[in-house]
């Protein structure tokens, strides 16, 4: 008799690991795909503004921009910015994000 309890204590201990593990693992995965979700999205709007010659050109300008935190302002990197807006009129992004965005590319 005490061996049966310990053979259905094992199987409920084994079945409750199972059902856990299970349970973090579709936790993790809808996790996981809500932020490639997000960076995809991310990616395809980058990408499109991303080739351009108006923003590649304003690299230097951006670094200088984030490096000073906001003080210096060129010209190419006005243009890129002003372009990104026309381009992509609902981004809520400031200069600044807008800026890193460009270094990134």
């Amino acid at each position: 008799m005490q061996r049966l309890s310990l053979f259905i204590v094992a199987g409920l201990l084994s079945f409750a690991g199972a059902v856990s593990a299970s349970s973090f693992i579709a936790s993790t995965d809808t996790i996981g795909s809500s932020l490639a979700n997000t960076s995809e999205s991310t990616s395809d709007a980058t990408s499109n503004i991303g080739n351009d010659k108006v923003i590649l050109a304003a690299k230097s300008d951006a670094a200088s921009f984030v490096g000073s935190a906001g003080e210096l302002r060129g010209v190419n990197l006005e243009a890129a910015l002003s372009h990104i807006r026309q381009q992509l009129p609902t981004l809520e992004a400031t200069d600044m994000q807008l800026a890193e965005a460009i270094l990134a590319l």
